[in-house]
């Protein structure tokens, strides 16, 4: 192996972040303080840091993953990931990206981000959502979401998926062992893992009835 190829191997190794691109099993996940979890990036786009996200409802958080949608005929059907709370770009966010990508004579950034949170329990979750703005500048997440949680350390996973990027941080109290939520954690991961790339973001402003990349028509039976 060349000097040059040795180099390149110890940048990408320098640069991976133990939970990015994982599935990893919740023994294995990497739990830190909030204060030292790894938040959004941006790059160089700092305007996008005025674009907004709001908390997601239910339905769009089920079809932006692509999962089986909630059968209303069983009422004994619980919500699925009721522990998790979603973010996604506002109308405006995806109008603007459109915008900037246009006035900056296709230099502006294409990419959106959609942050999700899967806490230990149910009960965490509803207690931050009280607290939790519905509406935030992209800009104010580090500090006043991923920063904000006094008394929480967290998991960091980042997924690039065509032109949205993902990141879902496991939130539980300092000094707790494991991760309750484990299964709703894996199956979040698997899902957005599985889902193919976003060619446009777009797709997002009709939520929940929008057609995403995924999206196919049931096959129909043939007769030979």
């Amino acid at each position: 192996m060349g000097e040059k190829e040795k180099k390149k191997n110890n940048k990408k190794q320098k640069h991976q972040h133990p939970n990015d691109q994982t599935t990893k099993p919740a023994s294995d996940i990497s739990f830190k303080p909030c204060s030292e979890v790894k938040g959004l990036k941006f790059g160089g786009q700092f305007i996008v840091k005025s674009f907004t996200i709001r908390r997601a409802r239910p339905p769009e958080l089920l079809k932006l993953l692509s999962y089986p949608p909630i059968n209303k005929s069983n009422n004994n059907n619980k919500v699925p990931f009721p522990s998790t709370t979603g973010f996604l770009p506002t109308n405006f966010t995806i109008l603007a990206h459109h915008a900037w990508h246009t006035l900056t004579l296709g230099l502006g950034t294409k990419k959106s981000k959609v942050v999700l949170f899967v806490f230990e329990s149910e009960n965490m979750k509803l207690a931050v959502d009280r607290i939790w703005p519905p509406e935030i500048p992209l800009g104010d997440v580090n500090k006043k979401l991923i920063r904000g949680l006094t008394g929480c350390e967290m998991a960091r996973f980042k997924f690039r998926k065509g032109c949205i990027t993902f990141y879902v941080y496991a939130v539980r109290r300092v000094g707790n062992i494991g991760f309750s939520c484990a299964d709703d954690l894996r199956t979040i991961l698997q899902s957005v893992v599985a889902l193919n790339d976003f060619l446009d973001h777009t797709v997002m402003l009709a939520m929940p009835n929008q057609r995403n990349i995924n999206y196919c028509t049931p096959p129909v039976a043939m007769a030979h």
